[in-house]
């Protein structure tokens, strides 16, 4: 039975992730950060007694910040893959919490590369990268393209990236970047824009809210159903030698496009509910992200099903069954 660790596991990606390994016959470790109030919604289906036979996810309490609990993490459990998804994964929130962003987001995943090394296991290492590294450069963007990267949360990730890939040339560890566009599912957080959206949508539809409040509507990215690209993070680790790979649609599409389908998927007019409020823009923005995966389809076998306007639409309809709406019922 291969054992994995994932940091990050109570996130959106972590969670699908941790189920994907499950059904693949995983023992599967999570680590989740100790707070005063519960922070693992998305992974309480997962938990079975720690001491009932054929009991296979364990969580952990960990940070990114500790390296010393970090390594003894990584040497107790010796797992046979580790997928480093933790970090403060807001992009407009960096700018406001900088030195945060790049300790947890950066030095987080040096954290974690020393603690392989410092245990001396034999393991694959899955670093999540992002388009945000990206930044400014012409999309599409591909695994050639130059990093530019317009937000502290992108510094930090570019840092990551080529820890990574120092790591790996200078201590022939098996890592690898996983370079994921924006990917969504009805377990996406609350502040992120397309649930942003799709939540308030229903709220609205229900009479819980009124006006939806929003940042550059012209904004561009490329967005795909995360648990595609969950899929993808374990092929990486499944090859014969560590690569870098952007995972991506191909597509890209505005913040307006998602709010006219999914106020549109309730019967609403945005223009009578969405204002737009400077405090969303970024003090530096980018306008277009657009991924070309096509080493990904060649070397992994892996490419999107789930197109932009399906995404929107099951996520919209996962909010309205969250506020008793039952999808399609006018």
């Amino acid at each position: 039975m291969k054992k994995a660790l994932i940091t990050g596991v109570t996130g959106q990606d972590g969670s699908y992730l941790a189920e994907l390994l499950l059904d693949k016959g995983y023992e599967v470790h999570g680590v989740i950060r100790r707070a005063s109030t519960f922070n693992t919604g998305r992974i309480e289906h997962l938990y079975r007694d720690p001491h009932e036979p054929g009991t296979k996810f364990f969580t952990h309490y960990g940070d990114l910040a500790d390296p010393v609990v970090l390594t003894r993490l990584v040497h107790d459990i010796a797992p046979d893959e580790i997928y480093h998804l933790g970090a403060q994964s807001h992009v407009r929130v960096s700018f406001d919490i900088p030195e945060y962003t790049l300790d947890i987001s950066g030095m987080g995943t040096l954290r974690m590369l020393e603690a392989i090394r410092d245990s001396g296991i034999e393991t694959r290492f899955y670093q999540a990268s992002s388009s945000e590294i990206y930044g400014s450069a012409p999309a599409p963007q591909s695994e050639q393209t130059p990093l530019r990267p317009r937000s502290p949360y992108a510094v930090a990730k570019a840092a990551a990236y080529w820890t990574t890939i120092n790591y790996r040339e200078a201590y022939g560890l098996f890592a690898v970047n996983g370079i994921l566009f924006n990917h969504e599912s009805p377990r996406r957080g609350e502040t992120f824009v397309i649930r942003k959206v799709t939540r308030a949508a229903a709220r609205i539809r229900a009479g819980l809210e009124q006006t939806l409040f929003l940042g550059n509507l012209d904004a561009r990215r490329d967005w795909g159903y995360a648990p595609e690209y969950v899929e993808a993070m374990w092929r990486m680790l499944q090859l014969d030698r560590p690569d870098d790979f952007v995972i991506a649609t191909g597509e890209s599409h505005s913040v307006r496009e998602a709010v006219e389908i999914a106020f549109g998927r309730v019967g609403l007019d945005p223009a009578e509910h969405v204002e737009i409020d400077e405090r969303y823009f970024r003090p530096a923005e980018v306008d277009d992200l657009r991924g070309d995966a096509s080493k990904a389809r060649r070397e992994i076998g892996w490419e999107s099903e789930v197109g932009f306007e399906e995404l929107v639409a099951l996520m919209v309809d996962a909010d309205l069954e969250a506020v008793g709406i039952t999808p399609g019922v006018a």
